[in-house]
């Protein structure tokens, strides 16, 4: 404004020639970002703290009595270093206050795992813990510095003798990048730095307050692009209720509560309600829908839910002023360097004080019992007094480890005569004697500094590591398929004629329930199929013959087809499956060229091969117009091959004559222990080949037993289950308890009786503090039972053949007493090996077997075994038979031309078969044209 009070003209005011516009973007935002990135969010590796969190401690440390202060107060000192709002820094101290490690608190400060906030800050105390004290302050090791108003000094970094930055963890979000370090375990660290000492490997991996179960398997240690899995725990309590007990590493009760209503809304699971007890400990009831699978909610929780999070780790660290991506391994090595250096400086501080002490009583000493303090008394100076002194201590200095200056002279002078009077040199020469040995043991440890750094650390776990072992467990998950668990909360309809799917087709044809993201493969006439995502209504092509729920990588479900070649007119049969595929690409079974048709279509879930009738065109010139084929004589190959030709004939029509049963067998089942799921991937323990009615036997440490099915979706929980095997009826159980009621073990052998499945059955004592120790499935088990060491007896060991102990009973039975109740450990040594049974070598006629017998001849590009028949006039029949339809039939050397088979799927799958055809029992030859033989 100008004298007047009138603001200027900006034109006549000269400012545009005075404004630096160029390159201010360039200099006043790399110095914002740079100040973000060193002053706010990124934690500094020395000491592992933000400057907010340095300034917290150091405010703390300097009102530090021993007693609470409140937050408020402790805001407002730290608001004396820290230039910014009461507001960020009052959140700081909670989040630091809630790690409970470096602070006492007292009052209401909130809880992490259910997400309520701490009281406001004139309501609660803190003070600095003990172990903070201990590790984080040491003025004569700390660099200081001015802080910002000029008034007083704070640290630069605080001299932390422990990994802070590793054992708090942090996350920031600053200028151009970010920082996220998981917490990791108190004493995990302690050991894994002890090991760093020792030149050896060490490995470390997060663990959190909230608990739960985290997969490390992708964690980098701590790298970017690395991550981690959280899993609440989750825990069966009955067939109608699930309860989770733990809860992911950032997550709270509220959140997943609801995000548990949200996926129950959506449809994604079904549920009655959500209870909320978390009091002491977290416990959330989930209330499951009537006839709802436990093990399937379970894994949709996971997979909808916030029951299941990913967490990726970004190790980005503050390191001589600069930005540094880096392992939290690293971290360590650095904290643990650190620590070994900031010891050997305390050491050496030490050591100069010993000196300084051992100097000085060494001094008084001579002055005193030399009475040198008379030499002074003619003295008018205190410059002759110095100088009196001086030569009186002259015979002594060679002795001591540095000059005597005038300023230790001058201390001598102002000893008091009462202390002279009472000086005690007994006592003076016990106190230099303690001096003595406190300066050879420092001198030691310098020499010795890793062997100190080690007991340090040793030290710490000693007094600060009780109740701080690991709350998170590790243990690999498994990757759960989202379509398999999801609730079906669709209908799949089908308008066949105009080519349209979708769940919003209520008034067309009704095909299957589904879920919102289930994928839908569809067949249509023409010979393409396609996968695409079901939608409300979506347009797929017009004359449908097959659609339904894809599921990727289904090695059961295979598709048997007849097709008619548009080019050819030949009719050609093939069985194929379809595993993997782009979403929304047509892919071709047939040979794709024009007007090429499906003429006979079915789906098989479990590999059925079913016979068909085929019946040719009146005017064709086959003889024979009718035959029927059996898919089970075809092998299964990928959706790109060629098939078999059927014939070359125009086919009148197609029908389904006879239901076929699985070419494929039984399934394959393992047992993978760290993941407690069943698997068909060939990783843990083999249980078997099983069929539709087979079943799992689980025992439990409980000491129950259960009949489940082998859905893959199943858990078997490692650390409650003693083992999982495939159920035989005539399989006898092998089982040690210890019975709480007799306060005996008892060893018992029995057939399980029962056939009701997934339900626990209780076959040891049901009295307080029964357990199962041991149990086994095998036929002829041998028990190794170690006795202890007594007064008059060394250790020793006993071995029981179980078949010799106890019979096979019923599972209701108590069994045997073990002979020796008090051992020491018990356990399963290998088993006998089974009695040889005799071979019964049935006594078999020779029968002499003609070439003829074994003739045979090709039919569809598979041998079929034929009986010859001497008569020449059906030979002769055949013969021209056999002319006319020269064509339907590959050469026997050329089996392979009449089907084309791609070595590599547009997915990159191998063709392959899960079946060997089979071989038809020997038929007359008047019955060969219904094979297909015209």
């Amino acid at each position: 404004m100008d004298e007047n009070g009138a603001t200027p003209d900006v034109e006549d005011s000269g400012l545009h020639d005075k404004l630096p516009i160029s390159g201010l973007y360039e200099s006043w935002f790399l110095d914002y970002a740079s100040y973000v990135i060193l002053e706010r969010a990124v934690p500094a590796v020395e000491d592992g703290l933000k400057p907010v969190q340095r300034r917290i401690m150091h405010a703390l440390n300097e009102m530090d009595d021993g007693r609470f202060n409140k937050v408020a107060n402790v805001v407002g000192s730290s608001m004396q270093y820290h230039p910014h709002g009461d507001a960020s820094i009052y959140d700081a101290i909670v989040n630091i206050g809630q790690k409970e490690l470096l602070f006492d608190t007292q009052g209401n400060w909130g809880d992490i795992r259910t997400g309520d906030g701490a009281a406001a800050a004139r309501y609660i105390e803190v003070r600095l813990s003990r172990f903070a004290k201990e590790i984080v302050f040491n003025d004569d090791t700390t660099e200081w510095q001015l802080s910002y108003d000029g008034r007083k000094r704070e640290p630069v970094t605080l001299p932390v003798k422990f990994p802070l930055l590793l054992s708090l963890g942090v996350e920031g979000i600053a200028v151009g990048l970010s920082t996220k370090i998981l917490p990791h375990n108190f004493c995990e660290l302690i050991e894994a730095s002890i090991s760093i000492l020792q030149g050896k490997e060490a490995t470390i991996y997060p663990d959190f307050l909230t608990g739960g179960q985290i997969d490390i398997s992708n964690y980098n240690d701590g790298h970017r692009g690395g991550k981690v899995r959280v899993r609440a725990r989750i825990e069966e309590e009955d067939k109608k209720m699930l309860v989770i007990r733990d809860i992911p590493f950032g997550t709270t009760t509220t959140s997943i509560i609801d995000s548990i209503i949200k996926a129950n809304d959506t449809g994604k699971i079904k549920i009655r309600k959500v209870v909320d007890n978390t009091a002491a400990e977290v416990e959330i009831q989930v209330h499951l829908a009537p006839g709802v699978s436990p093990d399937i909610t379970m894994d949709a929780l996971y997979a909808f839910t916030e029951c299941e999070v990913s967490i990726s780790p970004n190790a980005c660290i503050i390191i001589a002023d600069k930005p540094h991506f880096v392992g939290v391994t690293e971290i360590l090595k650095y904290n643990t360097g650190q620590t070994v250096h900031l010891l050997q400086r305390e050491l050496e501080i030490k050591r100069l004080a010993l000196l300084e002490k051992i100097l000085y009583g060494s001094l008084e000493k001579i002055f005193i019992e030399n009475r040198i303090y008379r030499d002074i008394e003619e003295c008018e100076t205190f410059e002759a007094v110095i100088r009196t002194i001086d030569k009186g201590l002259e015979p002594y200095k060679p002795q001591f480890y540095r000059e005597i200056t005038d300023e230790d002279i001058v201390e001598l002078t102002e000893i008091k005569i009462k202390r002279i009077s009472k000086y005690d040199g007994y006592k003076a020469d016990e106190l230099m004697k303690k001096w003595q040995e406190e300066l050879a043991e420092t001198e030691d440890n310098l020499v010795h500094i890793t062997r100190f750094a080690i007991e340090y650390y040793k030290d710490l776990l000693k007094k600060y590591g009780k109740g701080r072992g690991r709350k998170t467990e590790i243990r690999a998950f498994n990757q759960i398929s989202a379509n398999i668990v999801a609730a079906n909360n669709q209908k799949l309809y089908v308008n066949r004629a105009e080519g349209f799917i979708g769940y919003g087709l209520k008034k067309d044809e009704f095909v299957t329930d589904c879920s919102d993201i289930d994928d839908i493969i569809v067949f249509k006439s023409d010979g393409r199929c396609l996968v695409t995502k079901i939608q409300e209504k979506v347009f797929v092509g017009k004359d449908i013959i097959h659609c339904a729920v894809f599921v990727k990588n289904d090695e059961r479900m295979v598709y048997n087809l007849v097709y008619l070649d548009g080019k050819t007119g030949v009719s050609y049969i093939k069985r194929c499956q379809i595993t993997a595929v782009t979403r929304d690409r047509e892919y071709d079974l047939t040979q794709g060229t024009p007007k090429s048709k499906i003429t006979y279509f079915t789906a098989n879930e479990n590999g059925e091969a079913e016979i068909i009738a085929v019946s040719l065109s009146a005017q064709s010139k086959a003889k024979v117009k009718q035959f029927d084929f059996n898919f089970a004589d075809l092998l299964i190959k990928n959706r790109s091959a060629m098939g078999n030709i059927l014939t070359k004939y125009p086919v009148r029509k197609i029908i389904l004559k006879q239901a076929g049963r699985s070419t494929l067998g039984g399934v394959d089942m393992w047992f993978d222990p760290i993941i407690g799921r069943l698997n068909r991937d060939e990783r843990g323990e083999y249980l078997g080949n099983f069929g539709p009615s087979d079943s799992i036997l689980v025992i439990y440490k409980e000491g129950s037993y259960e009949l489940t099915n082998f859905d893959l979706t199943n858990h078997y929980v490692s650390n409650e289950v003693v083992l999982v095997k495939k159920f035989d009826p005539k399989m006898a159980i092998t089982a040690l308890y210890y019975d709480g009621g007799q306060k005996n073990h008892f060893i018992k052998r029995f057939n399980i009786e029962t056939s009701t499945r997934d339900k626990k059955f209780l076959f040891i004592s049901d009295a307080k503090n029964s357990k199962l120790l041991l149990a086994s499935t095998d036929k002829r088990p041998r028990l190794e039972v170690i006795l202890p060491k007594t007064a008059t007896k060394e250790q020793s060991k006993e071995e029981y053949v179980i078949e010799e102990m106890v019979d096979v009973r019923g599972w209701r039975a108590m069994g045997n007493k073990l002979p020796n109740d008090k051992f020491k450990d018990v356990r399963w040594l290998e088993p006998l090996p089974e009695p040889e049974e005799e071979a019964v070598i049935a006594e078999v006629p020779n029968e002499e077997v003609s070439d003829e017998d074994s003739a045979t001849e090709d039919v569809g590009g598979e041998e079929i075994a034929t009986e010859e028949v001497a008569d020449g006039d059906i030979k002769e029949a055949e013969a021209a038979e056999q002319e006319d339809n020269a064509g339907d039939i590959p050469p026997a050397d050329d089996k392979a031309k009449p089907e084309t088979d791609d070595s590599k799927s547009e997915t990159g799958e191998d063709a392959k078969s899960d079946t060997k055809p089979k071989k038809e029992p020997k038929k007359r030859k008047d019955e060969k044209n219904q094979l297909g033989l015209f």
